[in-house]
């Protein structure tokens, strides 16, 4: 699947943030519930909360953070 240019900044977002929320939340869980099967049984809806919050944040973010590295990187 090829997905064009103008939606490249949507894109992003939905893979970082996704990447983001899948790690994060399962190691949150496992560190609070422990290394344990109980873990797949409370991990999904950790994910899905967090992903609520890392996509939008992750979308209106981006570009703030693109600015401060292009101004913290030698050129």
């Amino acid at each position: 699947m090829i997905i064009p240019k103008k939606y490249e900044r949507i894109t992003f977002a939905l893979l970082m943030s996704g990447s983001m929320a899948f790690v994060m939340s399962l190691v949150m869980t496992m560190v609070n519930r422990g290394i344990s099967l109980d873990v797949l049984a409370f991990w999904p809806k950790v994910f899905l909360i967090g992903y609520c919050i890392a996509f939008p944040t992750a979308y209106f973010v981006s570009p703030l953070v693109g600015k401060i590295n292009s101004k913290i990187i030698i050129k």
